[in-house]
């Protein structure tokens, strides 16, 4: 018999003829009471594994041979000054390559949004302040690569010391491509560090990085107006376009598979959102914001697009291995452009030509990128070179 919990147990009556002769025994019998004082047992479960998501692999790399699309594109509109009458091949040729481009940027900015916000929220300050460094140091010794190159060729227009000081607050000649890295960075910071507030903690050294952002630009414009020297312009901060593309990123690569019902609509919008862009570059103004709603439809396109697309298992090695030194090849690739690229094109081309040499030059480019950061990863220089 079980006694209710809470009240004592049910004795059972003794056996007086063979109480002498028993022996006693300690007994637990399974019947007896639990004591109600006592804490219940905690169980801990495993945490759940987090989903890796190939599609966003797949995005990664897809924005990397994107950008490097629009660079090799826009030298070959550098070769014509911009003017079709100076070469009407390579100028149609740059510019639709261009136009292809602009989504690429804001879609990192998306996948910044969405590792942080979805896919692998900081647990504590620690483990954000390691990636800030991961982000941070490739940015600086990247910088230093660019302006020591750049040296060797003799096209520093300014002292390499003074290009190295400004880089400290913002992107400078010929590392031109780093530019968007003074914006992610602060929007990786700003994003864990509301999210580690929401989890409780108190995450001062993010918040006093933040803060130093903020107020950098009126120290240096102090600085000037007292001392007469000029400073650089900061470009660490982020406008409101970046940030919403952050975070409305976040949000479409979070919706579940199976929602976005209408690709075939996406397939027609994404050519035209490009061919809108086209017009743009062409007829109103070289280069379209990033902010203008013609590239955010195409933004809006490519991500519902990819997101939650299935990659077959048999890729997924190699997706993963490239995608990882997506970064790494985003990194180094302007060197290359500067020396085979730029060097090769002409504006004397006719359309079908300047097309075919255009992609000729971007697998070139790419191969050659993505060849380097491979190359570095098996060095273990990741953390130093991205």
């Amino acid at each position: 018999m079980t006694a209710p919990s809470g009240s004592a147990p049910v004795p059972h009556p003794p056996a007086p003829e063979r109480r002498a002769v028993q022996p006693e025994t300690t007994l637990s019998p399974p019947e007896s009471a639990p004591d109600a004082s006592a804490a219940p047992a905690v169980v801990t479960l495993p945490a759940p594994k987090r989903e890796h998501r190939f599609d966003v692999d797949l995005m990664r790399l897809l924005c990397s041979a994107i950008v490097m699309l629009g660079h090799v594109g826009s030298q070959f509109i550098r070769s014509t000054g911009n003017d079709p009458a100076n070469g009407s091949g390579s100028y149609w040729a740059g510019h639709v390559a261009e136009a292809i481009n602009p989504f690429a940027v804001p879609m990192y900015f998306a996948i910044a949004g969405w590792a942080v916000l979805v896919g692998a929220p900081p647990k504590d300050s620690a483990r954000m302040w390691k990636r800030l460094v991961r982000n941070t140091v490739p940015l600086f010794a990247w910088t230093a690569v660019y302006l020591l190159w750049a040296w060797l060729r003799d096209r520093n227009e300014r002292p390499m010391t003074e290009l190295a000081v400004d880089s400290l607050v913002g992107s400078v000649e010929p590392a031109y491509h780093l530019w968007f890295m003074y914006t992610y960075i602060p929007i990786i910071v700003l994003l864990a560090f509301a999210m580690l507030i929401k989890a409780g903690q108190r995450p001062w050294g993010l918040g006093a990085v933040l803060l130093g952002i903020a107020v950098l630009p009126s120290v240096l414009d102090t600085i000037t107006r007292t001392t007469g020297h000029d400073m650089p312009t900061v470009a660490w901060g982020f406008s409101t376009y970046s940030l919403v593309y952050a975070v409305g990123g976040a949000m479409l690569f979070a919706v579940p598979a199976g929602v976005v019902r209408w690709r075939k609509a996406l397939m027609v919008l994404l050519p035209i959102a490009m061919a809108a862009c086209l017009w743009y570059n062409t007829q109103v103004h070289y280069v379209i914001p990033n902010a203008h709603l013609f590239v955010a439809v195409s933004f809006i396109c490519v991500l519902l697009l990819v997101s939650r697309v299935n990659v077959p298992e048999k890729w997924r090695p190699l997706l993963q291995k490239l995608a990882g030194a997506a970064l790494g090849a985003y990194m180094v690739h302007v060197l290359f452009v500067e020396e085979i690229v730029r060097p090769l094109v002409s504006p004397d081309w006719s359309g079908p030509v300047a097309g075919l040499i255009l992609v000729g030059l971007l697998a070139t480019v790419m191969a050659l990128s993505f060849a380097t950061s491979l190359l570095w990863g098996k060095l273990n220089l990741r953390r130093y070179l991205g």
